[in-house]
């Protein structure tokens, strides 16, 4: 559980959400309660993980996941979907162990290469791993690559494989690269082979306080959360 504000005598509202958007979440949450005095805390996992707990009915009051999971929960009932709001998108990055020699990853074909050279190459379980995946197999390397790709597990940043010395070239959203020590961020995908995923918020059907809920999304999608969302790597939705 991550607390994202200090203790208030009204109860917390409470999510779940992908490791991806914690950080931007977290910084959120503390200038809500500064600007409301309502207490935020939400639980950071695997987005596979949490979107499971969200299908099983687990209370909480909101989620903030990529948005075709969001889509899966409103058409289960699991969120209400006229509830939903787009916070921020993000793209895909390249990183290596600080310090590492850095391969060209100036255009696609650069970065073919550069994952073709690799003595590993680490990905995810969210959707920057969803599109890596094919990514291989439209270039036909899967098969040439597959005993040297690491899929990070849930809720396991790539970039903590990076560091560990596990992985020599890691890809995951931005956001859940740049906070990590001994990992360098050399930049994102190029253009031509680059996917930006939409992190949406939603009330769950759990909750029990769908109005404050609907408050808080609604300063969470706000121009107040700007530059915060900038900050930590992603673009306002």
């Amino acid at each position: 559980m991550i607390p994202m504000a200090g203790p208030t005598a009204v109860a917390p509202l409470a999510g779940i959400s992908s490791i991806a958007t914690r950080h931007v979440l977290a910084e959120l949450a503390e200038a809500y309660e500064r600007q409301s005095g309502q207490c935020v805390t939400v639980e950071a996992i695997g987005g596979v993980d949490a979107a499971r707990r969200v299908e099983a009915g687990e209370p909480f009051d909101f989620v903030v996941l990529a948005a075709d999971a969001i889509e899966r929960l409103a058409q289960s009932g699991r969120v209400d979907a006229n509830s939903r709001v787009s916070l921020a998108r993000s793209g895909i990055a390249i990183a290596i162990a600080s310090g590492a020699p850095k391969p060209d990853i100036a255009d696609e074909r650069a970065v073919r290469s550069a994952v073709l050279t690799a003595r590993t190459i680490g990905f995810s379980t969210g959707p920057s791993g969803v599109h890596l995946k094919r990514l291989f197999d439209r270039w036909k390397i899967a098969k040439t690559i597959a005993a040297r790709l690491v899929q990070a597990p849930p809720g396991v940043p790539v970039g903590t494989l990076i560091a560990r010395g596990e992985v020599e070239l890691g890809f995951q959203q931005l956001s859940e690269l740049i906070h990590l020590p001994g990992v360098e961020v050399l930049g994102p995908l190029p253009p031509e082979i680059q996917a930006v995923t939409t992190f949406t918020c939603a009330i769950c059907a759990t909750s029990t306080r769908p109005g404050e809920t609907r408050t808080l999304l609604s300063f969470l999608a706000s121009r107040q959360a700007t530059s915060a969302i900038r900050r930590h790597g992603m673009e306002p939705a």
